[in-house]
């Protein structure tokens, strides 16, 4: 599996399994099956109430903790230092590991001074419970407001990516100060099949349209992490990683007319 470099030190693999809106039996066979496909990358989150399946099924799996990357999210409302420490500590016991490669703070909450949160986050790096810190949802005004706020490197950013959403902006100040961004529902919660530019191209490639839409992410350095559940989307999915879009055929999907963003709950501050 490619690999981005991180500013922690750390590499994280370029596809992931998304694991929203999986719990139980499903979210357990579904990490069972990602791991015996060669996928090395989960991305879950204490509010998607499945660390408890992720847990088990890594143990099941009996796959080498270190060939593994698992990144967890602290809940915006729990951001105050002694809830992130509580927060984390529960995920590794539900996870059923000693250290998580990637913490990220789940949405920003404007309410709670971040500066506060990175401190937790200071302090779990210390106890070396996580490797490396990031943040999901947050715009340019919350990168750089949370750059001032400590001394750990920033290293992601997870935040919805996909042709309909393509954040440029973002992406280009996320390159600037070396920070990865991962694309969350990276496939637009299936919107993306309706393109006939996209299904054109998977056709040339004799691929399918979701294959296709994650070459484009991975080629622009992003990390992807799409939400599959049946053996045979996991399996696709990873082809991704091995097709090769041409400039033009980039350029053409980067073209493509934006629709509003999908993820848009109540307490987002995007603007």
């Amino acid at each position: 599996m490619k690999t981005i470099h991180l500013r922690s030190g750390y590499s994280i693999p370029v596809l992931g399994l998304g694991t929203w809106l999986l719990t139980g039996k499903e979210c357990f066979n579904a990490v069972i099956t990602a791991l015996e496909n060669g996928y090395t990358h989960i991305d879950t989150a204490a509010a998607y109430e499945n660390e408890d399946d992720i847990g088990q099924a890594i143990v099941e799996s009996d796959i080498e903790r270190s060939r593994l990357f698992i990144t967890s999210k602290v809940w915006y409302q729990k951001l105050r230092y002694n809830d992130v420490l509580d927060q984390c500590n529960r995920s590794l016991e539900k996870l059923q590991t000693e250290y998580l490669d990637l913490l990220l703070i789940h949405w920003p909450n404007k309410f709670i001074p971040i500066s506060e949160t990175f401190e937790a986050f200071e302090q779990l790096v210390e106890e070396r419970k996580i490797r490396s810190v990031g943040v999901s949802n947050f715009t340019i005004g919350h990168l750089e407001n949370a750059m001032k706020s400590t001394v750990l490197p920033i290293s992601v950013n997870q935040v919805e990516f996909h042709p309909l959403l393509n954040q440029n902006e973002l992406l280009a100040f996320c390159r600037k100060h070396e920070i990865c961004l991962t694309a969350y529902s990276p496939l637009a919660h299936g919107n993306v099949f309706h393109s006939e530019l996209i299904k054109e191209i998977a056709f040339t490639k004799e691929t399918g349209p979701a294959q296709i839409v994650l070459a484009w992410i991975i080629q622009k350095g992003i990390v992807a992490v799409p939400k599959a559940s049946s053996e045979e989307h996991i399996r696709a999915n990873m082809e991704a990683v091995s097709i090769i879009l041409s400039e033009e055929e980039m350029a053409a999907i980067d073209g493509m007319e934006k629709q509003k963003r999908i993820s848009n709950p109540s307490w987002a501050e995007f603007d």
